[in-house]
């Protein structure tokens, strides 16, 4: 199939979990994809997946928490394939473990200059280039913790509750643009970062999967391709009468 036929994506934090699958799912179906990722290594593998297998990629470093070094690669995505149609915001970081009066500045700073300035520099840069193709699809990737509380990771929770917000926002302000801009707030996704730290807790990570799949209602955590295929399906013209929604990939978590 070729859902994103003749389309360009920018996917940030597309060197691993989320972002890679995503990444490989959009260049199957037809897309030319702008690897985005702060790791070298990391982005040059996802791109070199997608050639071996017949597809079009091009890496670029970027850190989203650097204002200059987004703009710059992102005109030069356009300058290089002549148009971007999709960015997907899914670089970010889960931060420190603390309650709110445990936390210093920095430790609060470190997570919203990459989960929240991260998605503000993005949008804010590919939405000049979005308005002159007179079209555009934004996914952002929240977080349940976006819109649910818990007993842990207090600034992440805050900085996913931002990118919801900003969501909605900026779905009000650009559907007259045909610019759709929607959420996705998964659940626990066994992603390699979610493995490694899952990993470290007593009984290792057999034990840290057969928690959360009893958190779950479906009775499973789920795997990155799963919210890949819910990017793909936002950032797809299938989803042209969809914007400011919130697509929850969480097994039923957020039901409950």
């Amino acid at each position: 199939m070729e859902r994103l036929k003749d389309k360009v994506a920018i996917i940030t934090g597309a060197g691993a979990g989320m972002g890679k699958e995503t990444s490989l799912l959009f260049a199957k179906e037809g897309c030319k994809v702008a690897v985005f990722e702060i790791n070298e290594e990391a982005g040059e593998d996802t791109v070199n997946q997608i050639c071996q297998n017949g597809g079009t990629a091009k890496f670029w470093k970027v850190d989203v928490s650097n204002e200059i070094n987004v703009k710059e690669a992102i005109d030069q995505v356009v300058e290089t394939f002549g148009k971007v149609d999709i960015l997907i915001n899914n670089a970010g970081i889960v931060g420190v473990d603390k309650k709110t009066h445990e936390l210093t500045t920095s430790e609060w700073d470190q997570v919203f200059n990459i989960d929240v300035k991260g998605v503000f520099y993005c949008t804010k840069y590919i939405i000049p280039h979005m308005l002159e193709n007179k079209k555009g699809s934004i996914v952002n990737l929240s977080s349940i913790y976006g819109t649910l509380g818990s007993h842990e990771l207090t600034p992440y929770h805050a900085a996913k509750g931002a990118v919801f917000a900003m969501t909605r926002q900026d779905a009000l302000s650009y559907a007259k643009d045909n610019i759709r801009v929607n959420s996705i707030h998964p659940g626990t996704i066994m992603t390699p970062l979610v493995k490694e730290l899952g990993s470290r807790m007593e009984g290792g990570l057999v034990a840290y999967e057969k928690l959360m799949s009893e958190k779950h209602p479906i009775g499973h955590a789920g795997e990155p391709i799963d919210v890949a295929y819910g990017c793909l399906y936002l950032a797809s013209d299938e989803a042209k009468f969809i914007t400011g929604a919130q697509l929850y990939i969480d097994g039923g978590y957020s039901a409950m």
